[in-house]
C-alpha cells in the first residue's frame, strides 16, 4: 500500500488527450485519484509578498476531472476491498504491445465466497475521446448475489499533497455543474470551470453479457451518475460488463454542442465494440513499435525501461492534437500539469524520429501560443516573441523571474526543436505555416535582447541556464550557443522562403543583423582552467562545500537560500554539459572531455533532467561506463521511485532520457550538415544495441556491437549519413567497424554522496512492472 500513489502513475494510461492514473476499479484504498483532460485547467491567483513589474498575476493548475474509471463491486452486500476479507491473488500489468492495463485477483469476502476479478482498461489511441474497460466476475466456490454500481464522479476530494513546490496546487471543487442526464442508454455529465470558463462533459454507456436474471438502475446528479446491475452468478458462470466512456470539452462550443459530441463518440466506440477497441489499438502499437523500437541486449533492465518510456512518451504526444505535452504527462498533478522547455530538449526528439506527426502537432500547439508570446515580449520592452517558461494555455505561470522569465533559453529550445522537424521531416508546408513563423520572432527576440559591445562581439546579459542554481547571468554559454542556432536558422529560413518573409516583413538588413550577432556570439573560455565557464565568472566563484552537504539535504533548493546556491559553484543540473550535446560543433574533442570532467565534480541532479545528458557525454567522450550507469538512473527514475515523488506523476522528459541516452550517447546520433550522422560505441556490459529511426520518408534500423555498426535502410528512398565522420550513402545494408575511443583524463568523480545510481540498484528477479 505505500507504493500506491507510485504505482497509480506508472500504469497511468492517456492518449494525449485524457489521460486517467492506475487507479483500482474500486477507486479505494487510492493514493491519488486523478482523470485529466489536456489542457483543463483553473485558475488561481499568484501572491507576492512584493509585486513587479512583469510579474504575471495568475496560474493555471490542471484539474482532475469527471472520474469515469470507479466500478464498485458487492459481493453478498460486502463491498470489494482489498485492504478487507483475504486477498489470494492480485496482479496487475501493463501491456506495452496492447495498450491496455490489465488487473486481476481472487479475493474472499469477510462473508466467505470467493470470486475472481478481471479488468481491462484502455485509452483508445485511434478513437481520441474513449476509454473503455472491460469488467469480467466469476464466483469460485459458492452462488453468489453481486451488485455492480458503475460511476461518474465530478468534485472529487484530493489527498493533501505536501509543501513541496514541485507538486500541484490543491483546488476545491473547480467544476460547476450545468447538466446531468440519465437513460436507460447513457448517463451524460456536463461541468464548467468556475474560473477559467473551460466546458467539459463526460459520458457512459454499458454492454452487459450475463446468463441470469439481472436488474438494471440509471442516475444522475449534478457530480455523479451511477449505473447499478444486480444479478447472481452460480460457480462457472461468468458476468462480464463493458464500460464506454466519451469525454470532450472547449473553451468556445455550448453545452448542447458538448453533449452531443460526447453522444456522437459514444456511438462510435458501441459500433467498434469492446473487441474492435483492442484490435484498433493493437494495430496502432504495432506500427509504432515497427519504427520505433530499441533493443538492449546486456542489460534486461534497461531494455523493460527504455521501452516503458517509449510507450510513455507517445501516450502523451499521440493524440494530443495541438494541444501541450504537459511536464508529467497527463499521469498526474505535479508541476500544476504545466510544460516547460523539457518538452521540445528531451520529449520531442524520439518523436520526431518515430512520430514525426505528433512531434509537428506540439509544435504547432507553440505557434497557436504565439500571440500571446509576443505580446508577453512588447510588455517585456522586448521585440519578438517571449514564450513561456512555464504554462498550460500560454501564459507565463512561473511567479519567481529568476528561474522563470530570466531563462529566455526556452525561445532558442523551441527554434531549435522546430529546426530538429524540418531537417528529420523537410515538410515545407510546416516550414511556412508554422515554422518561420517561430524561427523569425525568436530570432528577433535575441537580436533585441542582447547587445554588441565596444569590441563588436554580441552578449546576452541578465538570462538564467538551464542550470536554475546560477540564476540571472551575463552570457550563459548554453543560452548564447542555442540562441546563436536559432539566429542562423531563421536567417537561412527566410533566405529559401521570400514569400514568408515578406509577409513577416523581414528585410535582407534584419537577417544580415541576425546573422552577424550569431558570428560574433560571445562565447567565454577560461584560458587557465582550459574550461568553458558556465557563464561570466562562474569559475571564479566560491566552491560548494560538497563533504559537509549532508545527503538528506538534497536536493539543495529545499534546505538553502537561493542567494548561497547562487554565488557558488554548484550546478543543479547539465547546462554546459547540455551545450556540448547540442551544440557540439562549437567544442574541440579536447575542450569537451575536459569540461565534461570539471563540470562533472559539481553537478549535484538535484533535477531528474541531468542523468540523461550526463550519459550522452560521458558515452561521446569516452567514459562508457560512466555512461551506462547514468543511463539506468535516467531509465529508472519512475520504475524505482527515484526521486520519491513518483506519486506526483511519471517524469516525461528523464522517460525520454532512456531513449536520449541511447541514441544520441551510444549511438552518437547527432544532426551535421542536413543528415543524420553517428559515432556509435557501446560499453563493455552491453552486448548489443539496436534502434530505428524515421527519416525523411524512410525508415533505418541501426544496430551496434562492440566491434561494428550496421546500418539498414528498411524502407524509404535512399539516405546519406555520417558513420564516425565518413560520408556514406545508405541504400539497403552498410556495416563499418567502430574505432575506439580512449579518453585522456582519468574517469571524473562526482560531488561527495552524489555518485550516479546506476550500478547501485540491484536487478530484481523479474522485470515486468507488478503490484501484489
Amino acid at each position: 500500500m505505500d507504493r500506491l500513489a507510485q504505482t497509480e502513475s506508472v500504469f497511468a494510461l492517456s492518449n494525449g488527450h485524457i489521460g486517467v492514473r492506475g487507479n483500482l476499479d474500486e477507486g479505494e484504498p487510492h493514493g491519488l485519484p486523478g482523470t485529466y483532460l489536456n489542457s483543463v485547467y483553473e485558475l488561481r491567483p499568484l501572491p507576492y509578498a512584493e509585486a513587479g513589474y512583469g510579474y504575471p498575476e495568475t496560474g493555471e493548475t490542471l484539474i482532475n476531472i469527471t472520474n469515469s474509471k470507479i466500478i464498485r463491486l458487492l459481493v453478498d452486500d460486502e463491498p470489494l476491498d482489498v485492504r478487507f476479507g483475504r486477498l489470494d491473488s492480485h496482479e496487475r500489468v501493463l501491456d506495452l504491445r496492447a495498450g491496455t492495463l490489465t488487473r486481476t485477483m481472487t479475493w474472499c469476502s469477510p462473508a466467505g465466497p470467493s470470486i475472481r476479478m478481471a479488468s481491462t482498461r484502455l485509452v483508445s489511441l485511434t478513437q481520441r475521446s474513449i476509454m473503455a474497460i472491460c469488467y469480467q466476475l466469476e464466483p469460485i466456490d459458492s452462488e453468489v448475489q453481486l451488485v455492480i454500481q458503475s460511476e461518474l464522479v465530478a468534485n472529487e476530494p484530493l489527498p493533501f499533497l505536501g509543501t513541496d513546490p514541485r507538486t500541484a496546487a490543491i483546488l476545491e471543487s473547480p467544476l460547476r455543474a450545468l447538466e446531468n442526464l440519465a437513460n436507460s442508454d447513457r448517463i451524460v455529465l456536463v461541468h464548467e470551470t468556475k474560473g477559467s470558463g473551460l466546458r467539459l462533459a463526460a459520458a457512459m454507456s454499458h454492454e452487459v453479457e450475463t446468463p441470469g436474471k439481472k436488474t438494471v438502475d440509471v442516475e444522475a446528479q449534478d457530480d455523479i451518475g451511477r449505473y447499478t446491475l444486480a444479478t447472481r452468478l452460480k460457480p462457472g458462470e461468468r458476468l462480464q460488463l463493458v464500460k464506454y466512456v466519451a469525454y470532450g470539452w472547449s473553451s468556445h462550443r455550448s453545452r448542447p454542442a458538448l453533449h452531443d459530441q460526447v453522444a456522437a463518440a459514444l456511438a462510435g466506440a458501441e459500433l467498434n465494440g469492446w473487441d474492435g477497441l483492442v484490435a484498433e489499438q493493437r494495430a496502432y502499437l504495432d506500427e509504432f513499435w515497427r519504427g520505433a523500437d530499441v533493443e538492449v541486449d546486456g542489460d534486461p533492465e534497461v531494455q523493460q525501461a527504455v521501452r516503458f518510456a517509449l510507450f510513455h512518451i507517445l501516450q502523451a504526444g499521440a493524440r494530443a492534437e495541438r494541444r501541450v505535452i504537459p511536464a508529467k504527462g497527463l499521469t498526474g498533478p505535479g508541476y500544476d500539469g504545466h510544460t516547460f522547455w523539457d518538452s521540445e530538449t528531451f520529449v520531442l526528439p524520439p518523436l520526431t524520429y518515430s512520430v514525426p506527426d505528433a512531434a509537428a502537432d506540439a509544435l504547432r500547439w507553440r505557434y497557436s501560443t504565439l500571440p500571446q508570446a509576443l505580446e508577453r515580449a512588447k510588455y517585456l520592452g522586448l521585440k519578438g516573441a517571449a514564450f513561456p517558461w512555464r504554462t498550460i494555455s500560454g501564459g507565463e505561470c512561473s511567479g519567481y523571474w529568476p528561474a522563470g522569465t530570466a531563462a529566455f533559453h526556452i525561445n532558442a529550445d523551441i527554434a531549435d526543436a522546430v529546426h530538429r522537424y524540418l531537417d528529420a521531416t523537410g515538410d515545407m508546408e510546416f516550414a511556412r505555416e508554422v515554422g518561420v513563423d517561430l524561427l523569425v520572432h525568436t530570432a528577433r527576440l535575441w537580436r533585441g535582447l542582447g547587445h554588441h559591445d565596444l569590441d563588436g562581439m554580441f552578449r546576452i546579459h541578465g538570462v538564467t541556464g538551464p542550470d536554475e542554481y546560477t540564476a540571472v547571468v551575463d552570457n550563459n554559454v548554453y543560452t548564447n550557443l542555442m540562441a546563436q542556432k536559432n539566429l542562423r536558422a531563421a536567417a537561412q529560413l527566410v533566405l529559401s522562403l521570400p514569400d514568408e518573409a515578406d509577409r513577416l516583413e523581414v528585410s535582407p538588413e534584419e537577417a544580415a543583423s541576425w546573422r552577424d550577432a550569431a558570428d560574433k556570439m560571445h562565447i567565454p573560455f577560461d584560458e587557465r582552467l582550459g574550461v568553458h565557464p558556465q557563464n561570466d565568472g562562474f569559475t571564479d566563484g566560491a566552491p560548494w562545500d560538497f563533504r559537509r552537504t549532508p545527503g538528506e539535504h538534497y536536493p539543495l533548493l529545499l534546505h538553502y537560500p537561493y542567494f548561497d546556491l547562487y554565488r557558488k559553484q554548484v550546478v543543479k543540473q547539465a547546462d554546459l554539459v547540455l551545450a556540448m550535446h547540442l551544440c557540439g560543433e562549437a567544442f574541440t574533442a579536447e575542450e569537451k572531455e575536459r569540461n565534461f570532467c570539471y563540470y562533472e565534480a559539481m553537478t549535484v541532479r538535484d533535477s531528474s533532467l541531468s542523468a540523461q545528458t550526463q550519459a550522452v557525454m560521458a558515452a561521446e567522450v569516452g567514459y562508457l561506463d560512466l555512461a551506462h550507469e547514468y543511463l539506468t538512473e535516467t531509465s529508472l527514475m519512475d520504475l524505482r521511485d527515484l526521486e520519491h515523488n513518483t506519486r506526483d506523476g511519471l517524469h516525461l522528459a528523464s522517460l525520454a532520457g532512456a531513449w536520449n541516452a541511447l541514441v544520441a550517447g551510444f549511438g552518437g546520433l547527432r544532426r551535421r550538415g542536413g543528415r543524420l550522422s553517428f559515432t556509435p560505441q557501446i560499453p563493455e556490459t552491453l552486448v548489443r544495441l539496436e534502434f530505428r529511426l524515421r527519416y525523411r520518408g524512410s525508415l533505418i534500423k541501426v544496430t551496434v556491437t562492440s566491434q561494428e555498426a550496421v546500418y539498414e535502410l528498411v524502407e524509404g528512398p535512399p539516405q546519406k549519413i555520417f558513420h564516425h565522420g565518413e560520408d556514406h550513402v545508405l541504400r539497403d545494408t552498410l556495416t563499418r567497424p567502430i574505432p575506439k575511443r580512449t579518453p585522456t583524463l582519468p574517469r571524473p568523480d562526482q560531488p561527495a554522496g552524489r555518485n550516479p545510481l546506476g550500478r547501485l540498484l540491484q536487478v530484481p528477479e523479474r522485470y515486468r512492472t507488478q503490484s501484489r
